[in-house]
């Protein structure tokens, strides 16, 4: 009987083992494959792709997918995206993974005069986990409003295309058929950061967010023109 049982348990150790190295060698590919797309990708992400379509739909380009913790952003300087770092440290974010793809909108600027921080408008995608630096077809539902330290950080709401969501059209409608979704994406953004540090004041309306989008394409045309 012993032997049997110290056969078993050698058995079972030599799967665990196995498992481990074989998700770890996973992990590492995957890690390989998404710094090299991004190398590789000549594109500009801010400037070589239109922010909407002719049915209304929008483009986000996805900086940080759905469930994700590493905090990548928009580098205006040459258009790609990159791991944030903070002294000289990649940043992770301290806190559950993000309830929702999180990216901007390609040509828009949004200054802080109007609600914005002087980079492209940022927006939420709902719907499954998009690959960081891809570019999804969405369809704007909402804003929520945030002030992060006392400055305006106002984050459009939108669902991919690629979600069974995508036929819902307001956050009334959200609110209605997927109760929670509104409640969790305003509890996450709220204390992501810690205690007290953002605020909100709840959501607005598609016509809301699709005046902020409005502006922020105003303003990068406008700035485009300056700099011609």
């Amino acid at each position: 009987m012993n032997r049997y049982i110290n056969l078993f348990f050698s058995l079972s150790l030599s799967l665990i083992v196995s498992s481990c190295e074989s998700s770890k060698t996973n992990s590492n590919e995957n890690s390989n494959n998404i710094s090299s797309e991004i190398e590789n990708k000549s594109a500009n992400l801010l400037t070589d792709y239109i922010p909407l379509h002719a049915d209304g739909d929008v483009n986000a380009v996805i900086e940080i997918p759905t469930g994700t913790l590493e905090k990548w952003e928009f580098n205006k300087s040459n258009g790609q995206i990159e791991w944030e770092a903070v002294n000289n440290v990649p940043r992770i974010v301290n806190y559950l993974g993000y309830p929702g793809n999180y990216g901007m909108i390609p040509r828009t600027l949004l200054s802080k005069e109007h609600g914005g921080d002087g980079d492209p408008l940022d927006i939420i995608v709902l719907g499954p986990g998009e690959e960081r630096g891809s570019i999804i077809k969405c369809k704007i539902i909402g804003v929520l409003y945030l002030m992060d330290r006392e400055e305006q950080d106002d984050k459009l709401i939108a669902i991919s295309i690629n979600s069974p969501l995508y036929e819902t059209n307001s956050i009334d409608e959200l609110n209605e058929k997927y109760i929670g979704i509104s409640e969790i994406l305003k509890l996450w953004f709220t204390n992501y950061k810690g205690p007290g540090i953002i605020t909100t004041k709840g959501f607005g309306n598609k016509n809301n967010a699709l005046d902020i989008l409005k502006i922020a394409i105003n303003e990068y045309e406008l700035s485009n023109t300056k700099h011609n």
